[in-house]
């Protein structure tokens, strides 16, 4: 069932992917008018960069990802947390006839789905969703911006020529969230019914530590294909002698939504 993101890697993603700022979760709150009576399903919910802080805004969060470790993770981030509103269950957006038969129709404000969409049949799944949106519910589509590797800055270019240099190919895009892919998402959502289909962004800026950007790095990597020790020490200790000496590690971060509502419209 699972997509590779389990051991070393899902604590890789816990402790270094970073999450998502608070404008966010503003955003959402104002688009669907979350209360506490409200429900939200994280799909593909990872180690629960979304699911946790959406858990003070809600009464509920359901977490749905395939990999255990990625689940653990993400209990313990809503125990620290005081998130006693979630539940984080084992599955996959396969598994959705069964989980929404037990959720009910009706019954979501939303559905989050992180940088997880591009490992599902998105053309399949948006029309799933549809029943199980209350008025005014939808979908949002998040993406938490480019790759360590392909962002406008001295280090990052440095990264991107030290990772092809050790893997003798240039990295490129990854998790879906490109304007390309932003776009075949939205047009997916109009064509299965959901009205008012926009998008948002937030800037802000973040300094990383390096151990931040090497643990952010690996956290990208499937456990198979995850550099193996020594090996993976070899590769951080030519990722650090390739940065720029004495600059700090600034990254301008986009995050991005796709926003749809159920075609109740906004309640």
């Amino acid at each position: 069932m699972g997509t590779g993101f389990s051991g070393e890697v899902a604590e890789y993603y816990a402790k270094y992917r970073r999450g998502y700022p608070s404008g966010l979760f503003d955003a959402l709150q104002a688009e669907f008018g979350w209360t506490k009576d409200d429900a939200v399903l994280d799909l593909g919910c990872g180690t629960g960069q979304l699911g946790v802080p959406a858990a003070a805004r809600v009464g509920a969060v359901i977490g749905l990802d395939p990999e255990p470790d990625m689940l653990r993770f993400a209990g313990e981030a809503a125990a620290a947390a005081g998130a006693g509103n979630t539940v984080w269950v084992l599955g996959s957006d396969a598994d959705l006839p069964e989980i929404g038969a037990q959720i009910g129709t009706g019954r979501l404000a939303t559905v989050l789905v992180g940088q997880a969409l591009h490992w599902m049949r998105h053309e399949v799944l948006f029309p799933r969703l549809l029943p199980l949106l209350r008025p005014g519910g939808g979908v949002a589509v998040v993406a938490g911006g480019a790759p360590l590797w392909l962002q406008d800055s001295d280090w990052s270019h440095a990264l991107r020529d030290c990772l092809e240099a050790y893997f003798g190919t240039r990295p490129g895009p990854t998790g879906g969230g490109s304007p390309h892919d932003r776009a075949r998402y939205a047009r997916a959502l109009e064509a299965a019914g959901y009205r008012d289909v926009g998008e948002i962004a937030l800037r802000h800026t973040d300094e990383l530590t390096v151990d931040q950007l090497i643990g952010g790095l690996f956290s990208t990597f499937s456990a198979e294909s995850l550099p193996p020790e020594p090996q993976r020490t070899e590769l951080a200790q030519r990722i650090r002698w390739s940065l720029p000496s004495g600059k700090p590690l600034i990254q301008d971060v986009e995050v991005t939504a796709v926003l749809a509502h159920a075609p109740s419209g906004p309640r």
